[in-house]
């Protein structure tokens, strides 16, 4: 561990923490840095979506309704 880690309390799932453990020892892994790694990417995939609504903030909007009246206008469904 180095000086910046944090200690956190977390309660898991019994099945979860088997499965964590499991693949710890298969992957000769630290549990903590399984745990980290699937917070990073999870926290990674957020940015991400966000970054997306951003970009597309300023797009015009449709009503579902008009949307699906468009697409049997056109034949697609």
């Amino acid at each position: 561990m180095t000086e910046l880690t944090k200690r956190a309390t977390v309660y898991l799932d019994p099945a979860l923490h088997k499965a964590l453990r499991l693949k710890s020892v298969e992957t000769s892994r630290s549990m903590s840095d399984l745990i980290n790694d699937a917070i990073r990417d999870e926290l990674a995939d957020d940015a991400d979506d966000l970054a997306v609504f951003r970009a597309r903030q300023d797009e015009p909007t449709i009503a579902f309704e008009d949307f699906v009246n468009e697409l049997k206008r056109d034949g697609k469904i």
